[in-house]
Formats: C-alpha cells, structure tokens, sequence
C-alpha cells in the first residue's frame, strides 16, 4: 500500500487520555420562520445540472492531537457526498459539506454530472504496516476520478482498509471551478498538510460554489497557490436563491449586530442625509466656492472616477464643530446586498458614515502617544458584512472590516448580545471593526509596537437590526432604488498636505536607541492613508462593491 506514512499522532492528549472532540456549534436562538418566495432558505440549491443540499451535521472519522476529520450526517436520498470534512480541535464544530444529485435535466453534454471513482489512492496514514494492528491509523485517500472527471474533496478512513467506491462521487470538469488554499488546518509534518479552500473566482460575478471539503498537500505550499482539489459552479445565472426584499429585511432584523463605540470616543457616525442637512459642502476643482448639498445628493456628480475634480467637506462655518463630532442620534447603517460563493450565500454588508475620523495614537512597549494630525481626515466610510447561507437563512460568519483590511470570524467565535445578533466593536477615533473588545495594533503585536485600535463597550451604539436602510440589491432588478450620493465616486473630505510623519519622528526620537530602529521599521511598513489626510471614496467605489472582502 502506497502513501506517505508519518509516525501516529493517536487519538490522546499530552496526558495520555482520549483527546476532546469540539462541541457542535447552534446559534444562541433558533431561526424565525423565514418569509417565502423562491428558493431561499429551501434547503436544496439548483446550481445547473446539479441539485445541492448543505450539511451541517458530521459523525467523526479520525482525530489526531489538532484536528477531526468528518463524513457527512444524514444525507437525503438520492444525494452523494462529494469529500469529507476536517477542522481544528481547539474550536466549537462549525462547517458544512454539500452533498449532490443530478438535477432533473441536463445543460451542456450527454455525460452524466456525476460519476463514481474508478479507485482510491492513499495520500497519506500514519500508519506502520511493521506492526500488526493499524486499526486507530488514520488514512487520507483521493478518490481516482473517470476520464473528464474531477475528485472535489479527499475520503478519510480509520484504519488501513480502502473506502467503498460508493464513498464519494465526482463531477465533470466542465461543472467544476479552481479553489485556492486559504488557512491550514492542521500540518502532520513535512510530507502533508491539510488547508482549508475557498473558489478563486469570488465577488458578485464569481461562479465558484464551495464544497466545504479540505486539501492535502503533500509538497511544499505557502497557501496562496491554487489548490489541488476543485469546487463547483454555478451555472443558474438567476440565483434563485437569493432573498427577496421581504425576506432581506427579516434578515437584517435577525442578525443585524449593535455597534458599540468606545467610552471615549469623540467623532461618531451619523446619517448622511443628517451630514447633508448641517452644511456638508460640494467643491470643484480651481472653484473658490463651495455649494450646498441637496437632500439625497441630487446635485452630487454621478458615475465617473476618482479623478480630483470635486470633493465634499465640513460646513466653512460655525456648524463645523457640530458636525466633525457627528450625531449618534440620526446614525443609520447603509445595507448593501450582494450575492457570495456563486450565490448559495448572501452578503449584507452594512456600511457606516462618520463625518470625521480622527487622529491616531500610537504605542511602543508600554508608552502610548496620542497624536495630533495622523490618521485624521474628513468623511470617514467603514462595514461590516453578514454572510448568510441561503440552504437555511443561518449566519455563517461576520467580516470585520480594519482600515486597509480585515478578518472573516466564523459564527462559533463572534460574542452575542442578544438572540442571534452579534456585537461589532469599533474603534476609537477610527472606526474600524472588531470581535472582541480590547487593544488591537496595527504594527506589531509581538513587539507591542504600532497604532492603537482600542474597542470597548459603552453607552454609545447603533441597533443595525432596527437602523438601517437597504441602499443596493442587484439581484431583486430594480426592487431598490440607489440613493442619488450613492453614485457619487469622488472624495467625501478634502486632501491636506503636510509633514505629518514629523510627529511619528518626534515620537520616535525620545525612544532608547535600542527601541528607535525597530520602531521605525515597523511604522514605515504602515499603510501611507495615516501619513496623510485625504477624505475616502463612497462604499461603491470600494473594491469590495463587486469583489471579496480583502483577508
């Protein structure tokens, strides 16, 4: 029998005793009935020529000290699983496995969508076939796909015996689209590790359906290179199971998060038409008078590009003040509706307005520096997004947007307030989103040397469940209308120049000589938006409109 072999990690802890299997992870309160119409949260998702069911109970094959590899639980008639699935021990059991049939019709050829394995390679085991019992082993194989077939995911077994031909099916290439490896899952030394894949092809416009299946890679890997094993596509270009208004707006109701401030946060959001109303002014290039901004930004010029012709900022007035520090009271969050994962998911992000962003402070070892210039500027747009799964309407992770980039947190690991909705934190002075409170640096956290995010709960926060406007569904076709500042592409705050890095260097200059160098490594490698103060562009300008969330 072929395959690497590694020495057993075993089923034991340190202590010698049977290692602990992660607790499946519920929601903190069961799902409301979801509004009908379509195909939302139905359970079965016709992606073309196949129909899908997602699976989110497993029975546990093999674990070794890090991680649990599962096959799918309750898998309807006439379904096939399509690979196993696997995830560290040191979290509650989230994840889920699409298991497949043909649907009722075929699109594009003769052949049938799905095919049983011709073998079953080993891939890996930690087996010793020295020893007489390997019954504990744990193998990994990959199923030997027909001709114009590809295997989507990996069998595990316990025990040296080869799985059933009747373990997994494999689809048709031309129904399959690439994956990419993302975040290892456990690394059972030199000759494999396992990751976890997403499909390359993401945003609105992706077709890639994850399969919630694992890689195997048995040579080197930096995990940024296409994966080994596929996942599907979607060729329904209706996405049928997407939401409609009625259900979006259940939806939002169910989960959407309370965003809480800091207790010493000075610049809080507000609604844009509040920030309107109080004096925001559009300017044009080479003009030496600003104009009035009407109600909704109808006079806001539309479409185009960033190109520096135009730009909004404070009322030139004694309101200025008044509306640097925003008002908590009006604030509502922006909900822009996309689909995710070739739409078998949903993605609202919800996108928050402050008219001021303010200055950063900066810590090295215990010292903290509150600066005066870097990091402020006018017009301040940060997000979080909800991805739903649209199998059953459950959460399934919330992105935590944080300044030129952000983290994924799975369901498991978000804190709750209430039901089902999670808390978002944001950060004093900046905005960014964050999990749990506490200090976060931009920099490095080993050497505690960077700019500070600090998070904490307070009395000041924003219900997104209940304040909230949906501003964009592409797929409903029109059932929203885009509010006319939507279109706006350029900047909502001026560019100010001037030496702001003298303050970074002031700090830096009381620094031991020690400390000094290594300082100034790491705030050099900082994204150049906090050296200098230039208003941002509006949500549909950012990448993510139409693409991923950037992790």
């Amino acid at each position: 029998m072929g395959g690497w072999r590694l020495p057993c990690f075993g089923r034991h802890n340190d202590e010698g005793g049977a290692a602990t299997l992660p607790e499946p992870f519920n929601l903190p309160a069961p799902l409301p009935e979801w509004p009908q119409g379509g195909d939302f949260a139905k359970g079965t998702i016709c992606i073309g020529e196949l129909d899908v069911v997602s699976i989110t109970k497993f029975q546990s094959i093999w674990s070794c000290s890090d991680a649990t590899f599962y096959e799918p639980e309750g898998v309807p008639d006439g379904f096939y699983c399509l690979g196993h699935y696997a995830q560290q021990n040191n979290r509650p059991l989230q994840g889920f496995l699409l298991v497949a049939r043909e649907a009722s019709h075929q699109l594009t050829s003769s052949k049938p969508a799905l095919e049983k394995p011709l073998d079953f390679s080993l891939v890996w085991t930690n087996a010793d076939f020295s020893e007489d019992d390997n019954s504990e082993c744990g193998c990994i194989w990959l199923p030997s796909p027909p001709n114009g077939y590809k295997a989507l995911g990996y069998v595990v077994t316990k025990g040296p015996k080869k799985p059933s031909l009747e373990a997994a099916r494999c689809v048709r290439d031309d129904l399959t689209d690439t994956c990419e490896n993302v975040r290892s899952i456990v690394d059972m030394g030199d000759a494999c590790q396992v990751w976890n894949i997403r499909p390359c092809h993401r945003g609105v416009r992706g077709h890639g359906v994850p399969v919630g299946t694992f890689s195997c890679e048995t040579d080197s890997t930096d995990g940024d290179d296409e994966s080994s094993i596929p996942c599907l596509r979607n060729f329904d270009s209706n996405l049928k199971a997407m939401p409609n208004l009625e259900q979006i707006n259940a939806l939002i109701n169910h989960y959407g998060p309370t965003v809480f401030f800091h207790p010493q946060e000075t610049y809080f959001p507000s609604s844009v038409s509040w920030f309107f109303e109080n004096g925001a002014t559009l300017y044009k290039k080479d003009a030496k008078m600003g104009d009035a901004i009407l109600p909704g930004g109808s006079n806001l010029p539309a479409g185009g590009t960033n190109d520096g012709e135009y730009w909004i900022d404070l009322p030139d007035d004694d309101r200025n003040e008044l509306v640097k520090v925003g008002n908590l009271k009006s604030a509502e969050l922006y909900a822009h509706v996309k689909p995710a994962h070739g739409g078998t998911f949903t993605d609202i992000a919800l996108w928050v307005f402050c008219p001021f962003n303010g200055p950063a402070t900066i810590k090295v070892g215990f010292a903290s520096f509150a600066l005066q210039k870097v990091g402020r500027h006018i017009g301040d747009w940060e997000h979080f997004t909800l991805r739903v799964s649209n199998f059953s309407g459950e959460l399934s992770s919330i992105y935590y947007s944080q300044h030129s980039g952000g983290e994924w947190v799975d369901a498991c690991e978000l804190e709750f307030l209430s039901g089902n909705k999670a808390i978002v934190y944001s950060s004093r002075n900046g905005h960014a989103s964050y999990p749990h409170p506490g200090c976060y640096l931009i920099g490095s956290e080993n050497l505690s040397v960077g700019v500070r995010n600090d998070v904490a709960r307070s009395d000041f926060s924003v219900d997104s469940s209940t304040q909230y406007e949906i501003i964009s569904a592409g797929h409903l076709r029109g059932a929203v209308v885009e509010p006319p500042w939507l279109q706006y592409m350029r900047e909502w705050g001026p560019t100010i120049t001037y030496n702001s890095r003298s303050e970074i260097d002031t700090v830096l200059s009381f620094l031991p000589f020690f400390l000094r160098f290594t300082a100034e490594a790491i705030f050099n490698s900082l994204p150049g938006e906090l050296y200098e103060e230039e208003g941002p562009t509006g949500p549909k300008e950012k990448n993510n409109w139409e693409g991923d969330e950037r992790c």
